[in-house]
């Protein structure tokens, strides 16, 4: 049968929702209209892409309405995935609560974006030191037996919290960041991953754009775009990074390979990625994405790049 993901969608990309809510702002990267999102989700469709992963805290439920909206007539030929846990206050001040409470009420609030009476995987965002994992499962199990959830998954996880979470329900997906520069979940929990069967997702496979070239350091960022002033997007090792992806253009001079191609081929090296996430704001960038996936480059290409970033 294969890991849920692997069942659900043959190609091994999900459309990172992100991308289409930056006027919204909360998390998001730059401007792109309502209509513009609509026509790139429809094109996204065409293209045989069926995973869309989103979330509220993109562009404050701008990315969920506009799921949603995309596929409201079609909606049991795509798979959503949603999340809970990043909250925000009146104030749009942004808050991590994984209470029962909450959690609850931030489940209700997406099917009604969505609209839809079920999101088909549910996720906890990340974990919080101040809830139980087990205590946040209990809601969305009882959620799963009313069906408005079909799948429950973790994000940005560790294995201690996916035990206490199975307690109580079974978690069928894994979320976490993985790309050239941020391997530490292929250490920490691919082990775990493949003996237990389940679907592991990939975030931050292009590294919000470093991995690719199109984020460099005299590139200026619209308000509207997290890369403009996000404390952690400054804090994350950006000149060590561009130094890094300078170094590694030889490689893709060598191979003549692009830097998409590149950063989706190093992870799905591991046969524990089921699925890399990727937020794509134009058919150009879409059409590019599908065709790094299709261009399988040299495993020798991949172990030289993280040769150079491993270099210190």
């Amino acid at each position: 049968m294969g890991t849920l993901l692997k069942q659900i969608s043959p190609l091994a990309l999900t459309f990172g929702g992100a991308s289409i809510s930056g006027e919204g702002r909360g998390y998001g990267f730059g401007d792109i209209s309502k209509d513009q999102s609509l026509a790139l989700l429809q094109y996204a469709f065409e293209r045989g892409i069926k995973i869309y992963d989103t979330a509220p805290i993109y562009g404050f439920r701008t990315s969920e309405q506009r799921i949603g909206a995309a596929f409201k007539k079609i909606r049991e030929k795509v798979f959503i995935v949603s999340k809970c846990g990043v909250c925000w206050h009146d104030n749009l001040r942004v808050n991590m609560s994984n209470d029962p409470k909450i959690v609850t009420k931030m489940l209700e609030t997406t099917l009604k974006d969505l609209a839809s009476s079920y999101v088909d995987l549910y996720m906890i965002h990340w974990p919080d030191k101040n809830v139980d994992v087990r205590v946040t499962m209990e809601v969305l199990s009882k959620a799963k037996l009313q069906g408005k959830i079909k799948h429950i998954g973790l994000c940005n996880t560790n294995l201690d919290e996916i035990n206490k979470a199975c307690e109580i329900d079974n978690v069928e997906v894994i979320q976490s960041e993985l790309n050239l520069f941020n391997r530490h979940v292929v250490r920490e929990m691919f082990k775990e991953i493949k003996k237990t069967q389940r679907s592991f997702m990939s975030w931050g496979t292009l590294d919000k754009g470093i991995l690719t070239g199109h984020a460099h350091l005299e590139r200026k960022y619209d308000a509207s775009d997290l890369r403009s002033s996000a404390p952690w997007w400054k804090k994350s090792n950006l000149d060590f990074k561009f130094k890094k992806y300078k170094e590694l253009k030889w490689i893709l001079n060598k191979y003549h390979i692009t830097g998409a191609e590149l950063a989706v081929g190093h992870n799905l090296m591991y046969d524990e990625v089921d699925q890399v996430i990727v937020g794509m704001r134009s058919e150009k960038q879409l059409d590019e994405v599908l065709q790094a996936l299709q261009n399988k480059i040299p495993k020798e290409a991949i172990l030289e790049a993280i040769s150079i970033i491993d270099d210190e």
